[in-house]
């Protein structure tokens, strides 16, 4: 359907079935190529009621189109594992695009990775990552059951993910909320994550990230890190964790490093969390022996959710200030 403003692209006008049995990536890449290949404003449509069978779909740019909206109203189901056509790629692998907007009011994306979990040694794939893309706004989608990270953000610069729910059980190995890496300038707002890890985890090559407003747990809370592996030399810098609760998750704040690695981190606040641990350590600052400078602890009120364990902040070579925190961070160094 063409409007004078804006192209439209339903995939069933491209062979989906909306079934959830039969696979309908083929009419998904189809109307891909249409929506990135129309000049102007197009948006792919991925309608209500439908249940869309996909296996590692790529929506990969630079596309003609000046602006692309995915207009997500369904339901995307992975296949079991045995049926995953390529290996560890991502369910849906979205690339190379500036100014794509993905709204997902009523939809979903479920990964089907309880068939994924049980070899707990295995590599597992992701659900969705993105990769090189700028000036990208995602809203209102729920993520669940991904065999590994649920949303992945690798080499992106301007980003805005808001109100996105995501789920797995709280056993289910390796299912980060979001991963981010070698990205500046992303905002994470008003998320309800409930993991079997990170809610977010900010890696290596990151700055300028705010997570603002997240309900984390349960979990292993919001972390930078791990930095530091196979002796990399890696960088986390601005980074700005605000206004989030936290429910029976192992840490509320964590910093992890690894000793042989060379890691720079800088310029980091945590700022007005509240909610129980489910242990003892509710901050955890281990900076390693390059050390963490200009920490900032501020407005948070951690409590252990098993009374007998109270809890409490360890630091390792963590440098900042604290105040108005609970547990009690003497241990930050000046």
């Amino acid at each position: 359907m063409v409007g004078t403003k804006n192209t439209f692209y339903n995939v069933m006008d491209f062979g989906a079935h909306g079934n959830g049995k039969s696979d309908d990536s083929h009419a998904f890449s189809s109307a891909w190529q249409h929506t990135c290949g129309t000049q102007g404003t197009s948006t792919l449509v991925i309608p209500p009621k439908g249940v869309f069978l996909v296996s590692n779909i790529t929506l990969k740019g630079p596309c003609k189109a000046r602006s692309i909206h995915i207009l997500l109203q369904g339901k995307i189901v992975a296949p079991a594992k045995d049926a995953w056509a390529k290996g560890l790629d991502p369910l849906i692998l979205i690339s190379n695009l500036n100014g794509l907007t993905i709204d997902g009011s009523g939809g979903q994306i479920d990964g089907f990775g309880s068939t994924w979990w049980k070899c707990r040694s295995c590599l597992r794939p992701r659900v969705i990552s993105f990769v090189s893309c700028n000036d990208l706004t995602v809203r209102k989608l729920s993520i669940s059951n991904s065999p590994r990270a649920h949303i992945t953000i690798d080499g992106c610069n301007g980003a805005i993910f808001s109100n996105i729910n995501i789920h797995a059980p709280r056993n289910s190995p390796n299912t980060d909320g979001f991963d981010i890496a070698f990205s500046k300038n992303i905002l994470i707002e008003d998320c309800t994550i409930a993991t079997g890890d990170d809610c977010i985890a900010i890696n290596g090559g990151s700055s300028y990230i705010n997570a603002t407003g997240i309900a984390c747990g349960p979990g292993h809370g919001i972390s930078i890190g791990s930095l530091g592996k196979h002796n990399a030399h890696e960088t986390v810098e601005e980074i700005y964790v605000y206004n989030c609760s936290f429910t029976k998750t192992t840490n509320g704040a964590r910093i992890k490093t690894v000793p042989t690695g060379v890691v720079q981190v800088s310029e980091v606040t945590y700022r007005g969390f509240q909610g129980t641990s489910a242990n003892d350590k509710a901050i955890n600052l281990d900076c390693g022996p390059s050390g963490c400078f200009n920490i900032v602890l501020d407005q948070i009120d951690i409590v252990s959710s098993d009374t007998s364990k109270p809890a409490h902040c360890s630091c390792n070579n963590a440098h900042g200030t604290t105040t108005s925190t609970v547990p009690n961070c003497s241990c930050l160094l000046k």
